[in-house]
């Protein structure tokens, strides 16, 4: 069996919620690539933040990004190269904030990526800022008194965006995550999984989510007007209340990637090809500076 885990020392805090995360990631690498799908199609972005640690702790290729432009990245690697399984792990700041117009255009488009928020509702790396999902009740080094803006549900915005998977899941329901994780990454054309992943130091959800959260029936997920009902269900402004987890939507649609035309060289021209282009650049710089 292949040893994805690195020797790299973990440093998350002890209880944090990214351990779920990289603990079921690599059941389903396991999985997939047990089915067929050889591990150097697996390529993984991450923005900034303690999600994206995970990068570190794998032995899966990846690309580090900056803040708030996972996305951009893993639609440039999907596009170079159609065939690769793109995953993009951000945070909750990193994606619904900074991030955001960015999320917005690659769900319009369809892109096939996969994208895992890690969304914990606080920027935990700036030692507990507020974010886009955090609770109205949070207090942090920014809202001291309390949060005077209001939440916004950002499964709402991705559905109407064009999104063609929508899921929520939460770790410590480990087959269900799973399930949830693997489903939206063998899904052809743009997923997303909201996790709950709780941060044990500046935002302990723990022990409302344990007791709010509950899973809701695959049916109808090809409905949108169903999976809008479903995400409305809870709309991050309170954590005592009715958590719904599972996959909200799914349907089929044309990918970004397929409206391309791809030219399909052997590797001898496909070289040469690129030596031409950057030898005339070289040329032209030289004769520019000259």
């Amino acid at each position: 069996m292949i040893k994805l885990k690195t020797d790299k020392s973990i440093e998350w805090c002890p209880g944090c919620g990214n351990f779920g995360i990289l603990d079921t990631f690599e059941v389903v690498l396991e999985e997939l690539i047990a089915e067929g799908t050889p591990l150097e199609k697996f390529i993984i972005v991450s923005g900034v933040g303690n999600h994206a640690k995970i990068v570190d702790y794998l032995h899966v290729n990846s690309f580090y990004s900056i803040h708030g432009r996972a996305l951009p990245v893993a639609e440039a690697i999907k596009l170079a190269d159609p065939e690769s399984k793109v995953i993009c792990f951000v945070g909750d700041g990193d994606s619904f904030a900074e991030g955001l117009d960015h999320l917005i255009f690659a769900a319009k488009r369809n892109i096939d990526i996969t994208v895992v928020v890690h969304d914990n509702r606080t920027y935990a790396l700036a030692t507990g800022q507020f974010t886009p999902t955090s609770q109205e009740e949070f207090t942090g080094g920014t809202m001291p008194e309390g949060a005077k803006e209001e939440s916004f549900n950002p499964l709402e915005l991705l559905l109407v965006s064009g999104a063609t998977f929508i899921g929520r899941g939460y770790p410590i329901k480990k087959d269900h995550f799973k399930k949830i994780l693997k489903e939206a990454i063998v899904h052809k054309g743009f997923s997303i999984v909201d996790v709950l992943q709780v941060c044990v130091t500046f935002n302990n959800l723990y022990t409302a989510y344990s007791k709010n959260v509950y899973e809701i029936v695959d049916e109808n997920l090809d409905n949108s007007d169903e999976a809008l009902k479903k995400i409305r269900i809870w709309n991050y402004k309170d954590s005592d209340e009715p958590i719904p987890i599972g996959s909200f939507y799914k349907t089929n649609k044309t990918d970004f990637e397929e409206k391309y035309q791809r030219l399909n060289l052997d590797m001898k021209t496909r070289n040469q090809k690129i030596d031409n282009i950057l030898n005339h650049r070289i040329t032209d710089t030289k004769e520019y500076n000259e």
